[in-house]
């Protein structure tokens, strides 16, 4: 039987499209490059940026939380850490976890690609060679007394004696390079935890003017003990209520009748 010029047409049609697929259709755009699924990505600047620039910057600093382009930061804390508080996050703090393990979207290998990447990217290795650091983490309580004295010893030239500051008159007369503002805020001490104070005191804030714990104002860097002592203070100077200009009392006392 004789098909038709048409008929023929069709069956021709059909037959390409089972051998090359749809994609070879006329008029049938081609099919893009492959769209990794999340678990799938690799790249240190795309889970940087996905992940941690919000809070810790673009490029690692000038964020509102610690900044990773601190060698200095990295070397102090360390792979093991570094590794633990992205995949585990810091628990009463505004550090999630990451790990799927601990509820987070990143798998055990995207977290490593982070650290791996920070290191690799902002590290600097034998930064700490031949000098005497504070330990990353307190291996005990300080002395909030003891710990306002450190304060004024060290901290006071910048931030004000009380911690709450300075004027620039006061800074011209202290000479200080930079004047900071309020560091015994309550709404910022509710916001910052004790070891990110204390990784602040250490290693300090590459850029903003404020010195690591080998300072330039006493005759001897900082030692651990000051440190824990400094932090201790800060942190007494947290209040019930941050944020409101006086503490809330109940009701009743409030409006007595």
């Amino acid at each position: 039987m004789r098909l038709s010029p048409l008929l023929s047409l069709a069956v021709v049609s059909l037959l390409s499209l089972s051998i090359f697929g749809c994609d070879s259709a006329p008029g049938r755009p081609k099919a893009g490059p492959e769209v990794p699924r999340p678990e799938q990505v690799q790249d240190f600047a795309t889970l940087y940026k996905q992940n941690c620039a919000a809070c810790h910057g673009e490029n690692g600093r000038q964020g509102a939380a610690v900044s990773l382009a601190n060698p200095e930061y990295l070397a102090l804390a360390g792979e093991d850490t570094l590794l633990q508080v992205t995949a585990k996050g810091v628990p009463g703090t505004l550090m999630p976890a990451f790990a799927q393990s601990a509820g987070g979207m990143l798998t055990d290998r995207q977290i490593r690609s982070l650290v791996d990447g920070m290191i690799k990217q902002w590290g600097k290795p034998g930064i700490l060679a031949g000098q005497n650091p504070p330990a990353y983490a307190a291996t005990g309580a300080g002395d909030p007394q003891q710990g306002q004295q450190v304060f004024a010893t060290y901290c006071a030239r910048c931030h004000g004696a009380d911690g709450r500051g300075m004027t620039a008159k006061d800074a011209g007369a202290a000479k200080a390079e930079k004047s900071f503002g309020s560091i015994v805020d309550p709404s910022y001490l509710a916001l910052v935890s004790d070891q990110s104070l204390r990784t602040t005191t250490i290693v300090g804030v590459p850029g903003e003017g404020m010195p690591d714990w080998r300072n330039d104002v006493a005759s001897h860097a900082m030692t651990d003990k000051e440190v824990t002592d400094v932090v201790a203070w800060l942190a007494s100077q947290r209040t019930p209520y941050p944020g409101q200009p006086y503490p809330t009392a109940p009701a009743a006392q409030q409006h007595p009748h």
